[in-house]
Order: structure tokens, then sequence, then C-alpha cells
């Protein structure tokens, strides 16, 4: 049964969260201190802008789960967590809903708690049109968001095997849409080339959604009887090499997922090019852990420290990052270079590094 897929669904997602080795790519990215950029806290706004809309932070609750009783509770505390500290949220594949309407109360729970929040309905690229509507109605939804999955769908004993409308209904999908559409991948990345796709074909935001966080080829593997599929867990582009492939792409937004751990990667991400940033397992995690006011705990203190990190590098805003000095070393960089990005220059955009060049007469090579 579907209800029992997403029950396992939020076990092994849990399980592999608390089993993380707390390696990545993320941590390739090192902002570069300038002792003197510092700037008064009470100037720093969280405030960001995404897909037309006016976010109070760059931060949201990504898609996670949804269909049955078990997870329409972890629903409703979601909700209720993001009601209390303004963030956006998705709820989590509507499939279930589209094949048993009488689960139609497990999504809805978003609306219900979160009644003036930001909701964004989530659905596959397979959804008919009609689909599509019922699911944004039913959320009465801010936002549709499309998930990309593919690689978990041919390691799913029960998945689909067929990708190649995908392109074509996407288009059929936002041609039909009233509200803003987003495409995120589910953790395998999305490409340079695929986001100018999305870009061409009037998506508003794309979501890399990449390698990092919550693996669905290890979640779907761990529940194939062999287990035969291990050989694809590493499938895919991390996080920040998908933001450095796809940064400087005019007429779309770009969101990060995919391995967000702390306010810190959210900086980071912020100054690779993200204009927000989602996580789903580190909240999932805490939430069944704990409970809902362990989440608003979590979520408040990490909205508090990235706003240090931007008082630190002299960012009123978090639009601001992408003038910080970054060093992009290890794998990351070695990435960069085979996909013809100019890692170096990252390390001399800020006006710190101009203003001391321009003082001193040095020549950085």
């Amino acid at each position: 049964m579907i209800a029992d897929r997403k029950d396992d669904h939020v076990r092994h997602a849990v399980n592999h969260h608390r089993q993380a080795t707390g390696v990545s790519d993320f941590d390739s990215v090192t902002f570069v201190h300038h002792a003197l950029a510092g700037i008064d806290a009470d100037e720093v706004s969280l405030a960001v802008e995404v897909a037309g809309k006016q976010w109070n932070t760059p931060l949201f609750v990504n898609a996670m789960t949804g269909g049955s009783t078990k997870t329409g509770e972890i629903n409703r505390q979601l909700a209720i967590a993001a009601r209390e500290t303004g963030i956006p949220i998705a709820s989590g594949s509507m499939s279930a809903y589209f094949r048993d309407p009488s689960v139609a109360g497990t999504y809805r729970v978003l609306r219900q708690e979160n009644p003036h929040g930001f909701v964004m309905a989530n659905v596959n690229a397979n959804a008919t049109v009609d689909q599509v509507r019922s699911a944004v109605d039913l959320l009465e939804a801010d936002a549709l968001q499309i998930h990309l999955n593919a690689v978990q769908e041919v390691v799913m004993p029960e998945g689909d095997r067929s990708f190649g409308a995908w392109p074509r209904q996407i288009e059929r999908i936002v041609a039909a849409t009233a509200v803003p559409v987003f495409v995120k991948e589910v953790g395998f990345g999305l490409s340079r080339q695929t986001v100018t796709w999305l870009r061409d074909a009037g998506v508003s935001v794309a979501d890399v959604g990449g390698r990092g966080g919550t693996n669905f080829a290890r979640i779907e593997n761990d529940r194939r009887a062999g287990g035969d599929f291990g050989f694809i867990e590493s499938w895919g582009q991390s996080t920040p090499n998908c933001l450095l492939d796809c940064a400087g792409i005019p007429g779309i937004g770009i969101a990060a997922s995919g391995g967000i751990r702390s306010p810190l990667d959210i900086a980071r991400a912020l100054a690779l090019g993200a204009d927000a940033t989602g996580v789903a397992g580190a909240f999932l995690e805490t939430l069944v852990s704990h409970d809902t006011a362990a989440l608003v705990d979590k979520i408040g203190t990490w909205l508090d420290q990235l706003r240090t990190i931007l008082t630190v590098l002299g960012a009123r805003t978090p639009a601001d990052l992408v003038g910080a000095d970054l060093l992009i070393t290890g794998d990351v960089a070695s990435f960069c270079r085979l996909r013809g990005i100019d890692a170096a220059a990252l390390a001399h955009r800020s006006p710190w590094w101009r203003e001391s060049e321009n003082r001193e007469g040095v020549t950085h090579e």
C-alpha cells in the first residue's frame, strides 16, 4: 500500500540522517574572513524575494511526506513549526491523494494549521493538469512544486520506468497553473543545461536538490528484498556543485536543498547564488526525535545564527552574500575544473578585496 511506503520513507530517512557521517561538499566552500567587514546586527534583514513574492527568511521547510495517518500527523507538526517561525513550507508528494482522495486531510492540514503562511503543493512530473489544479486548490497553495525523481523511481520496486513525457508535461503544467512553479530534484541535482531548459519552459524557480541530504536511492534500495542497487547510491551532483554549475543563469530563481546541515551551510548556499534554501531531513529528525517545540526552537536558533553570520560578513541581506569571497577546494574545485567554472574568481569578488588592492597597488594573480 502507498501509505505503508510513505511510512517506510520517513523511517528510513530519519535513520539515515542519524547515521550520517557529517562529511559534505559544503565543507569545500569556505568564506574568506575580513576582520573589518562586520556591520551592526540591527542592519541585517533576512528578507528575500522568491518568485516575485516576499519571504521573511531565505529558509523553507522542503517537501517531505503525506498520505498516511502517521505522516499526516508529521505534516500537522511541520505546519505548526512553519507558522510559529514564519517560514514557507512545501507538502510532500501528493500522488497518494490522487490515488486515494480519502487521505486529503493528511495534506490539507498544512493549510489548516498555517492559514496565512506560504504553502507549496508538491506533485510529480506525470501529474495531469486537473490533478495539479486539485492539489493547488486543496492546499490553497501559493506555489506549485514539481519534483523530478527518475533515479528514485528506477530503484523503487514499484516505481515508474517511463520518463520521456516529463518535459512536455512540465510545459503543460506551467502553462495551465496560475501560481508560480518550482521544479526540484529529490537529491541527485540539476545541471546547468536542465535549469536553462526549465527557465525556457517558464518555470519560476529551480531547486537544485543536490546529493548530500536524504538519499532516496538508498531509501528505495533498503526497501528492495535483495538490496541490489547499492551501486547507484552516490549518483548525481552535490548541492554546492549544482549551484556553481547554475550560477548566473538569468530569468529563473535558484533554490538550494540537499544536505543543508546548519546556518553556515545556508550562508554558503546563498553565497553560491541561491535565493533560498530548503531543509527536510534535519528538521524531520528533530521532529521525530523530540517534538514540535524542539523544531520551532531549532528553526529560530538557525535564523538567529544566520543573522550573526551575515553580520560578520558585512551582508545586510542574504542577496548580498553573492559578493562574499569564497575559497573552493577539494572535490568541488575538481568539479569546477571539469565543468569549466572559474572557481578562483569567487575568492576575489568582495569590496574589501578590491579596496585593499586599490590602496596597496597589489596585483592578485
